[in-house]
């Protein structure tokens, strides 16, 4: 396939490199934590990375694979499934968790919030600590955790609706009181996209992810040859972005507050370091299986384009009556409406494009801009995008499972086609084309410290790396 988009690693500026797959290092961890419960083909070389550090860095990198100079160490493990992830000014990290359709398994005791805390400054969290409501009061965790003017803002509730609450914090990194502020209640949580993300602005703002309820708006959704609801109306109250005052409690979800619209799924949501609001999109599915005389199945697996988006307010990004073709550069009309396989443009020509475009069905779901220091000046203001993986890409491999990144300069993409797989070997080896979830670990979120190191989380297995970089140029 070529889709137009270019997968480098540093090394691979001057040559090309086909490392081997990744191997899963078992490491021994945990012994010393003390843990306390409060009440996704480009090609084979784009899913691999340069020259790695492996036998440098002390631990194994916790399994996973970075480019010359970086190392890793396994911060947490056995979190249950953490979602997406901050760190606090004095070093404590957060991360959101959840539970639900996506995974039989049962919920840890205690809270879905997590709270941890590296001590000695080894690289792993020795104080663990949960919080907040529990499975057992009609909570299933959320995705959306961030911090504003010392308060842990966070996304939680049922299977119907979700809301957005805060979280005063101390010293002895929980809240004091168990009893949160709510921000903003409502925000619905049924259909296909049930996930809220959030970013906070300077002043306040507070975006936030309605995901679509469906794939692609179809009077039955994901059927063959079922036709596009026109007008789509889902988008009232999904496949946008909302805006909030994170200085303000008790709002409720309403379309008034959509900000953007035509955005499938936003999981990663991030500002830039001039505080432009960027967004991920997870394209459509099923382009071949529910349109076989439009598509072929090596079309219905690498369309369309998975995005990275500059949100806009009032933006338009096309969904579900559009989707980007990455072949051919360009936003096209979806089979649902009146769409002929990828030819007839129409109403596309109007829709706000990408910033930067990736490989199909990869998922993205974390995104953060890099304002450290520790990294050498070649990731400076650049996107870091967490993969969660492909679950459709039969009969082809599975793909995706790693951490991108994309280089900015002057506040945009350097190449919208160009990526490069910083972080890899999550998925434990090579992945057949079973849609069945068999990947070791899954990358979900993606965080800064203070310091400068880069922290990501797995919501397969549970575990959160925290990388760092020790080479001797910047």
């Amino acid at each position: 396939m070529n889709y137009g988009m270019k997968s480098t690693t540093r090394a691979a500026r001057r040559r090309v490199v086909f490392p081997l797959a990744a191997i899963i290092t078992t490491l021994a961890y945990g012994a010393c934590v003390k843990s306390e419960s409060s009440s996704a083909d480009s090609t084979n070389s784009a899913s691999s990375t340069a020259t790695t550090t492996t036998a440098a860095c002390a631990t194994g990198n916790g399994g996973i694979t970075l480019p010359s100079g970086f190392c890793a160490t396994v911060f947490a493990e056995s979190l249950g499934h953490p979602r997406h992830i901050v760190v606090n000014s004095n070093g404590d990290v957060y991360v959101n968790t959840w539970s639900g359709r996506y995974y039989n398994t049962p919920a840890p005791a205690g809270g879905f919030l997590v709270a941890l805390r590296d001590t000695n400054g080894d690289g792993k969290a020795d104080i663990i600590k949960r919080f907040g409501p529990d499975a057992q009061h009609r909570n299933g965790g959320g995705t959306g955790i961030a911090i504003y003017q010392g308060a842990l803002y966070a996304e939680e509730g049922d299977t119907l609706t979700k809301r957005i609450v805060r979280y005063a914090l101390t010293d002895s990194m929980t809240p004091a009181s168990t009893t949160s502020e709510t921000i903003v209640s409502g925000l619905p949580a049924n259909g296909d996209h049930p996930m809220h993300p959030i970013a906070i602005g300077q002043a306040g703002e507070l975006y936030t992810n309605s995901g679509s309820a469906t794939n692609s708006c179809q009077v039955k959704n994901r059927t063959n040859a079922s036709p596009g609801r026109n007008p789509c109306t889902e988008l009232r109250t999904r496949a946008g972005i909302w805006r909030y005052d994170a200085n303000k409690t008790n709002q409720r979800f309403s379309p008034a507050e959509r900000y953007a619209t035509g955005i499938r799924n936003a999981v990663g949501i991030a500002f830039d370091a001039s505080g432009q609001l960027y967004s991920t999109q997870h394209g459509r599915d099923q382009l071949f299986e529910n349109w076989p005389k439009l598509y072929t199945a090596d079309q219905g697996q690498n369309l369309p384009a998975e995005e990275l988006l500059k949100i806009d307010q009032g933006g338009d990004y096309g969904w579900p009556y559009c989707y980007y073709d990455g072949t051919q550069k360009k936003l096209v009309l979806a089979p649902e409406y009146a769409g002929d396989g990828g030819k007839a443009v129409g109403e596309c020509a109007s829709k706000k494009g990408p910033d930067a475009v990736f490989p199909a069905h990869w998922a993205p779901d974390g995104l953060m801009f890099y304002t450290g220091a520790m990294f050498p000046a070649h990731y400076k203001d650049g996107a870091f995008i967490a993969f969660h993986g492909s679950w459709n890409r039969a009969p082809a491999p599975q793909q995706g499972y790693n951490v991108s990144f994309v280089p900015f300069a002057g506040g945009k993409a350097v190449d919208p086609a160009k990526y490069e797989v910083f972080a890899d070997g999550f998925a434990g080896g090579p992945l057949g084309p079973d849609a069945n979830d068999k990947a070791a670990h899954r990358p979900i979120g993606i965080a800064q410290g203070p310091d400068g190191a880069l922290y990501i989380t797995d919501d397969k297995a549970g575990r959160v790396w925290r990388v760092v970089y020790k080479g001797a140029n910047k």
